[in-house]
């Protein structure tokens, strides 16, 4: 409701038809797809005596629930990008980030974020499976899969590792780097009206950005072996559908641009 609400004030507002909104349009897009990728499966469980998913459906879960996670880990880094630019480069911002630039690096986060676990989840795919068959979690993640593995399976945890922590560590370098070249533009800025304006922009990027690295760094940085079924479980459902259920309030609530869009649009509705 919430990203519904933020794409359609992005939609019918002209004044948001700007770089900056159009990737906040595009990252509610992606909340609501993240969403429905383990939403509907976890209620029909929790309403059905028989908690079943085929095994082809659980991988194409496992696959689009990854991809899209990646997906908003590169949008996220491009959205401090775009605020690095409009703050540190405020007279070059419209020739810098032009609506090409701003399709092509939305185009990028959807393609990445659907190229970079395809492999490992192949492999895991491949694997033999023994024991009950029960995943102790509300979807088919990693730990739990691999719990269920026949054979020992360190390497494949390892690997696992590696390239979540690349997938992590990358964009969020990027997105330090951002604010640390932010903050050092601010502080030359020598009103203190203008200091907290260019504070208040990133503000609520920076909120989305601590709430959900937060949480999948707990989850995907240590081994899987590691975590305790009832921690995963609490971890998994806080970030993937927590977090894009309070990321709205925390656009609409910190933009008054968003504010008065979404009462303009809820007018022309009545």
């Amino acid at each position: 409701m919430g990203n519904g609400s933020i794409i359609c004030a992005v939609r019918w507002d002209q004044r948001l038809h700007t770089p900056m909104y159009i990737l906040l349009a595009n990252f509610s897009f992606l909340e609501i797809w993240y969403v429905t990728s383990t939403v509907p499966n976890m209620l029909a469980n929790f309403l059905s005596d028989n908690k079943l998913i085929s095994f082809s459906g659980c991988f194409l879960q496992f696959y689009f629930f990854f991809s899209l996670g990646s997906t908003e880990c590169f949008f996220l880094a491009i959205m401090a990008f775009d605020r690095y630019l409009a703050i540190c480069w405020p007279l070059h911002y419209p020739t810098l980030m032009t609506g090409r630039l701003c399709t092509n690096l939305v185009i990028s986060c959807w393609v990445l974020g659907f190229l970079w676990f395809p492999v490992p989840i192949i492999i895991i795919s491949q694997m033999s499976f023994c024991g009950s068959r029960i995943i102790d979690h509300f979807l088919c993640d990693p730990g739990p899969l691999l719990a269920l593995t026949c054979a020992r399976t360190s390497v494949m945890e390892f690997f696992w590792a590696i390239i979540s922590s690349l997938l992590l560590f990358i964009p969020f370098l990027c997105i330090m780097g951002s604010y640390a070249l932010v903050l050092r533009a601010v502080l030359k800025v020598p009103s203190a009206a203008g200091q907290r304006k260019a504070f208040s922009t990133c503000g609520s990027h920076l909120a989305v950005v601590s709430f959900f690295y937060g949480s999948v760094m707990v989850m995907y940085l240590s081994p899987t072996s590691e975590h305790d079924a009832g921690i995963q479980k609490l971890v998994t459902l806080f970030y993937s559908v927590g977090t894009p259920l309070i990321n709205p309030v925390i656009y609409s609530l910190r933009n008054k641009d968003i504010k008065y869009a979404l009462q303009k649009f809820l007018e022309i509705q009545k």
